[in-house]
């Protein structure tokens, strides 16, 4: 969490932020939120009330997000105003902009298409960072709940070979711009199956990726495991 917030005063105040969620998940179709005033989703359960508590006010921004939607045609796209800001988007953005007074709209993730088109969705958006749009893909590259060390303290490196290895093949790809690599994860390690077994939180990778321009090397502005298997790897192009 204090990289988040370091990262943000980094990064600089976007005019915009697109988040592409683990945690809006649509099937043959892609969403776009042009909520005004996104509710703050709390999607979870078993976590303290401190966190059910929580609220991230930030205004939506719908004429951008409309422009995304049409950067994305002939994909099918709908937009839908009811849609707030899931858990995937507020608990990152609480850090890196505590005011809350960015307009943020989402990006859903059609779960029924192969890596490939992700990326490609990412390139199509790309040009929204002309605009001065940062565009935020949140996940994990390595997230498997059942596997996790539950007592198992912060480290820099996965605590189980099946972890670290598919993190590290994983920074490998990134580094080299193997963008083929990424897409076809299933082969990037012996137990990649393991390392992702459904790919909700790994496809928010190649959105950011995907919207990389020219001659942008990725940075890895974090690394490091929670709960021995949580990869909470951060990287940014650009």
């Amino acid at each position: 969490t204090r990289t988040l917030q370091q990262w943000g005063r980094d990064i600089g105040v976007p005019r915009a932020i697109l988040v592409v969620s683990a945690h809006w998940l649509t099937q043959r179709e892609v969403r776009v939120s042009i909520a005004e005033q996104p509710e703050t989703i709390h999607d979870f359960g078993g976590f303290p009330p401190r966190l059910h508590a929580m609220q991230y006010p930030a205004p939506g921004a719908p004429e951008v997000a409309r422009r995304a939607a049409a950067t994305l045609v002939p994909q099918r796209v709908g937009l839908t105003a009811e849609r707030g800001l899931d858990h995937g988007a507020w608990t990152v953005l609480h850090h890196l902009y505590p005011a809350a007074d960015v307009p943020v709209f989402q990006l859903s993730i059609d779960i029924t298409r192969a890596g490939g088109y992700h990326l490609g969705m990412g390139r199509a958006l790309a040009a929204l960072r002309d605009e001065g749009v940062l565009i935020l893909g949140s996940g994990n590259v390595v997230h498997n709940l059942r596997d996790t060390l539950r007592d198992a303290p912060a480290s820099p490196r996965g605590l189980t070979p099946w972890a670290d290895e598919f993190d590290q093949r994983s920074k490998q790809a990134i580094d080299a711009g193997d963008t083929r690599a990424l897409i076809d994860y299933a082969a990037l390690s012996a137990e990649a199956r393991r390392a992702v077994p459904f790919a909700d939180h790994y496809f928010p990778l190649l959105y950011a990726m995907g919207a990389a321009q020219a001659g942008e090397r990725a940075r890895h502005v974090f690394e490091g495991f929670q709960a021995g298997t949580l990869s909470m790897r951060c990287v940014q192009w650009g």
